[in-house]
């Protein structure tokens, strides 16, 4: 035991104090649903360069600017995929979009940055991507010496592991059932330290093989080159929809994820306005999501409607223009993008992913999914 603890403590080191990304950083697969089309995504720092007023909040800048740079993953099963075609579909695509609608007015005035795990924070500190809606899980050090902050969770998950019924697994299988395996997952991410810690509790000897991109590591699984790949549950569940030989059959365990994973908005720290259009940007899609508001009735329901309704959809009482938004800034939302659980159902449900029963449901059905009252 004391051998192993060693070498495991070789892991911790070698993967480094603060893990520079999530475990649902999925970097691979097609997704097979529908979003509002979009420019194009890039992978290169934005050409448009609009100068910051000293002392003055990124959100004059994206208003300058006239166009949202919004950092993605690009290829994480049914959050954000770059399609062939260009645009980039998912639910964090999605949130990207609203914030776009609710900042610029139109859900297209956007520009998509693909972005790896390792790439993404300095992207967002060197500002090529106001905002980051990629699988980013909030953590202390994220929150503190990494220099960011972070919106309401979008999506509660947590980390499990993936493995072939061929080789003994089912979905009662546990961590300390994996000793002796070699597991594979993306380097620079917490699903390094969370599957190594989670290994040494239960007294499993693992060899952890690690790599960029989420489609070396699935290459990898596939063609039997390592025995279990651990990442979110979201990203395992996609993954298995989407990529599951025919000749294979992969079960995800525990039932219990190992670790929690709450993903959402992500942008720099200490800028109050950017951090108050982001945020209730989400906020008031879970509101109208509370009310039963889409965007296909968004329209004749905000030309009748009262109290905290009508304040989002820009009426009497709003408080849109005093965070320097248009009053309608959230109607457009929700009429260009999008309520919460109508983005949700659009991108999730189609890999399995429901939010009845789960964290995702809305606070009324028992889930996790909350807002604070627009007033």
């Amino acid at each position: 035991m004391k051998s192993k603890y060693w070498k495991l403590l070789a892991v911790f080191l070698s993967i480094g104090i603060v893990a520079a990304a999530c475990g649902s950083d999925d970097d691979g697969g097609t997704t097979t649903t529908a979003a509002p089309t979009t420019a194009a995504p890039t992978t290169a720092a934005p050409t448009t360069q609009v100068e910051v007023v000293q002392d003055g909040s990124l959100l004059d800048t994206v208003q300058a600017r006239g166009t949202l740079h919004c950092g993605v993953s690009g290829s994480a099963v049914a959050f954000s995929e770059t399609q062939p075609d260009g645009s980039v579909t998912g639910i964090d695509a999605d949130f990207c979009r609203a914030v776009a609608a609710a900042v610029t007015g139109s859900a297209d005035n956007i520009e998509f940055s693909a972005l790896t795990a390792s790439e993404r924070f300095t992207a967002v500190q060197t500002g090529d991507v106001d905002v980051l809606m990629r699988n980013t899980t909030w953590t202390q050090s994220r929150d503190s010496s990494v220099g960011m902050d972070f919106g309401p969770t979008t999506y509660y998950d947590g980390q499990q592991l993936m493995a072939r019924v061929s080789d003994g697994f089912s979905g009662s299988s546990q961590v300390a059932d994996i000793d002796g395996a070699v597991v594979c997952t993306n380097v620079g991410t917490t699903t390094e330290k969370n599957i190594a810690e989670a290994a040494l509790l239960a007294d499993a000897d693992i060899t952890l093989l690690g790599f960029e991109t989420s489609d070396e590591v699935y290459e990898t699984f596939i063609t039997g080159g390592c025995d279990i790949t651990t990442t979110d549950g979201s990203a395992l569940v996609g993954r298995k929809a989407k990529q599951q030989p025919d000749d294979q059959e992969w079960v995800i365990f525990p039932a219990t994820p190992i670790s929690k994973e709450p993903l959402g908005p992500t942008y720099g720290q200490n800028d109050s306005a950017w951090a108050d259009a982001v945020n209730w940007t989400v906020y008031a899609m879970i509101i109208m999501d509370e009310y039963g508001i889409t965007s296909a009735n968004v329209e004749a329901t905000c030309a009748a409607a009262e109290a905290e309704v009508a304040r989002l959809c820009g009426g009497e009482g709003e408080l849109q223009t005093a965070m320097g938004l248009s009053a309608d800034a959230f109607y457009q939302v929700i009429l260009q993008v999008g309520s919460y659980g109508e983005v949700y159902d659009r991108n999730l449900n189609p890999v399995g992913l429901y939010r009845e029963g789960s964290a995702n449901a809305g606070w009324l059905d028992g889930g996790l999914i909350y807002s604070p009252p627009a007033r």
